[in-house]
């Protein structure tokens, strides 16, 4: 019942990830390859926490 009301740490992780993926993106495009390899590293280690996490 109280459940409800908890906050996702899911949800808000999903939601860096998905930050981090867009910076990346916006890098390569610049042709910034150095920033958009670190910053997709960052989003692939934060997947696996991610994936970590019960549901």
């Amino acid at each position: 019942m109280f459940g409800l009301f908890k906050r996702n740490p899911k949800k808000k992780m999903r939601k860096e990830y998905d930050a981090l993926l867009e910076k990346a993106m916006h890098a390569q495009r610049n042709g910034d390859i150095r920033t958009y390899s670190m910053l997709t590293a960052e989003a692939e280690s934060l997947w696996d926490e991610i994936e970590k996490l019960p549901d």
